[in-house]
């Protein structure tokens, strides 16, 4: 019996958004390709007022396109996904906010914050702050963690992929982070993190970079089509 997949694509959608343009075909190539059936609702972060609004999805996909209208919307969806062992991609922005998420209600930073929301948040607070060079359409080599969920999926060692932003996560809060159980699986050639997984969950993975824009369009990302498989296993078990 196939299995339809609701899944929540949280953000901003907007046609200047390459991303947003690229996950309708990615949608119709896993269910094509892969028979892994999505039905997609975009949701607004500003209609995300509490977790009712993404209550019943059996995934969520936190989308590129920040700053998002409401921080606290994508913080409430991606807290949701967290908690009630939800399948949740963050892409890009994504990462950003699964970072901030955590830092809140997890490592006990309460004041966390990201620099592209509030550009006077302090250093101590600011968990995701400017990159050292911006990444804006660029690509570059991702080191794996053997044995991690993004390195089994992927398959390799490393892989190159594509940017498109300018905040990341700060290296003075990584080991926080690390130490209340985020666990970061990929680093660039620098040594800087671009992957983040929680090993306990069903699938909760989030990377800087965007596996939306791999190749074509008509091939999903192994990061992609992962999601998909577990949105479509969450969606077997809630039958």
């Amino acid at each position: 019996m196939t299995h339809t997949a609701r899944v929540a694509l949280v953000g901003d959608r907007s046609p200047h958004v390459r991303s947003h343009t690229r996950i309708p075909g990615l949608l119709d190539a896993l269910r094509e390709r892969d028979g892994l059936d999505l039905d997609a609702y975009w949701i607004p972060t500003e209609d995300i007022t509490d977790a009712t609004a993404v209550a019943g999805f059996d995934a969520m996909w936190v989308v590129p396109g920040s700053p998002y209208r409401s921080e606290a919307g994508a913080l409430t969806a991606i807290r949701a996904a967290r908690t009630r062992s939800i399948p949740l991609l963050g892409t890009c922005g994504g990462f950003q906010h699964v970072l901030l998420e955590y830092a809140r209600n997890v490592a006990g930073l309460a004041t966390a914050g990201h620099a592209e929301n509030e550009p006077d948040t302090t250093a101590a607070d600011a968990v995701v702050v400017p990159l050292a060079c911006s990444l804006v359409g660029h690509e570059g080599t991702i080191h794996l963690v053997a044995g991690s969920r993004a390195g089994t999926l992927i398959g390799a060692e490393r892989s190159l992929e594509r940017y498109h932003c300018n905040f990341g996560a700060s290296p003075g809060h990584v080991e926080l982070l690390r130490t209340h159980g985020l666990r970061f699986t990929g680093i660039d050639a620098d040594g800087e993190v671009r992957i983040a997984e929680l090993p306990d969950h069903p699938f909760f993975l989030a990377t800087l970079f965007q596996p939306e824009l791999a190749g074509d369009g008509t091939r999903p990302h192994p990061l992609v089509r992962g999601f998909a498989t577990a949105a479509v296993a969450h969606a077997r078990a809630a039958a």
